[in-house]
């Protein structure tokens, strides 16, 4: 019981790589082809080479706060440290927004997976189950949690290399040619969101530095073979699924117009062996792998942020209770269950996933901003791992960071306004809620 207060420390370094990975990889496997209808393969190439040199800048920076300030809060406790209490809050709502949204439209993918196999289930009803039961994992343990992690990203990561083994054969540089800008430069700024589904997620590996047995020196190891998975994978899979047939033949049903899909990987295996070869239906599977791998993980760090903000009572505090029999934050995960099977419900997948994309990007401005504000105001803070190349990577991730969400709000300005509203809203109730209990 002597631990109740507090979260257990469980966590190696290997299971750091499990999860950071995890959280990203289902963009591998689906969501991503649809930028590749917005411009195309050079652009969303374009596209994706920028947002992963803002994933490598970022992800080595952010290491940096994570090893000096190993927090659950994540980015609440960075910008808290660096820019004050208010900036402190705005940036753990948008955490919480990225986190809590992302899952719903990775669950409802899982729903039609299952679908797939058993039509007479609901794809709401397994969507539903899938939260209870991952929820309810969470709970149970994060030893028990990141364990089952670290295995289904495992299979999930063996699948696309096996996948990129058969297709690369068949790669024929031709596709990757034809048609390959149809809107230009406007296509390059409107694909930005689908190529930052690719890596979407890799931040959470700060949420868990709490329950990290060393966490000064193996969150940086985590982010660091984390983000060099996931830059190899979105070369494989970007080169061999849109060498196969062009990038028309991923995005839509019939290959040419029409109907997206969310299965760009299936569609490219079916041009090679047949939608009933025995591989075509193992990648199906295993897929599923990567779905869960990424839902679970998520939901994983979405507790730890919620958890974090409720204990110093940013928002209420009873998110903020350790379970005492589990040592989890319990009532963290249920509420951001609550929460996110009201969103779920909506059925607006593709809205949430844009503003679990502001959310995230308003993340990284902040923490950046954060980075270099620490590096002045406190010289003297012990930094067990320093960001290389300072001030270059903060700087150029703080760049992407920016331009994307201009792009972001110049494309969706309806959602961006609706993000913002969350934000302003949920500020001014935390504003007022601080006033009448001063």
């Amino acid at each position: 019981m002597e631990q109740s207060t507090g979260l257990k420390k469980t966590l190696t370094p290997f299971m750091l790589w499990g999860l950071g990975v995890g959280y990203v990889i289902s963009g591998m496997y689906f969501g991503w082809n649809l930028g590749l209808e917005k411009g195309g393969t050079l652009g969303m190439a374009i596209a994706t080479v920028a947002i992963m040199v803002m994933y490598v800048t970022f992800s080595f920076s952010y290491a940096e706060l994570a090893c000096a300030i190993p927090k659950a809060g994540g980015v609440f406790d960075y910008a808290n440290t660096a820019l004050g209490q208010n900036m402190g809050f705005i940036a753990g709502i948008a955490q919480m927004v990225e986190f809590i949204f992302a899952p719903p439209a990775i669950a409802f993918a899982i729903g039609a997976y299952f679908n797939a196999f058993f039509p007479q289930v609901p794809i709401l009803t397994s969507a539903i189950a899938i939260y209870f039961i991952f929820t309810a994992l969470n709970v149970y343990g994060v030893k028990a949690a990141a364990s089952f992690e670290v295995i289904v990203t495992v299979l999930a990561v063996g699948e696309l290399l096996l996948f990129s083994g058969i297709t690369l054969p068949k790669f024929q540089s031709a596709n990757l040619i034809h048609n390959n800008f149809p809107n230009g430069w406007s296509g390059v700024f409107a694909a930005i969101p689908f190529a930052i589904w690719f890596f979407l997620g890799i931040e959470g590996v700060a949420n868990v530095a709490e329950e990290t047995k060393n966490p000064q020196r193996d969150i940086s190891k985590g982010f660091g073979w984390g983000i060099f998975t996931l830059v190899v994978l979105c070369i494989l899979v970007f080169i061999s699924t849109v060498g196969i047939g062009g990038w028309e033949a991923i995005v839509y049903k019939n290959g040419k117009s029409g109907e997206t899909s969310d299965s760009p990987l299936p569609l490219a295996l079916s041009m090679i062996t047949g939608s009933n070869h025995l591989m075509y239906h193992l990648l199906i599977t295993v897929g599923l792998f990567g779905l869960v791998a990424s839902f679970h993980g998520l939901v994983l760090a979405a507790g730890r942020s919620t958890y974090e903000m409720g204990r110093v009572k940013s928002i209420p505090a009873i998110l903020g209770k350790i379970s005492p029999k589990f040592q989890t934050p319990a009532n963290a995960l249920i509420g951001n269950m609550v929460i996110g099977i009201i969103a779920l419900l909506s059925g607006k997948t593709a809205e949430i996933i844009i503003i679990s994309v502001f959310g995230a990007l308003t993340l990284y401005i902040i923490s950046m901003i954060s980075v270099m504000v620490l590096r002045k105001s406190k010289p003297e803070m012990p930094r067990p791992f320093k960001t290389p190349v300072y001030p270059l990577f903060p700087i150029v991730a703080l760049f992407i960071s920016c331009v994307s969400f201009i792009a972001m709000l110049i494309y969706n300005l309806k959602l961006g306004l609706i993000y913002s509203g969350i934000i302003l809203g949920i500020f001014l109730l935390y504003k007022l809620f601080k006033k009448v209990n001063a």
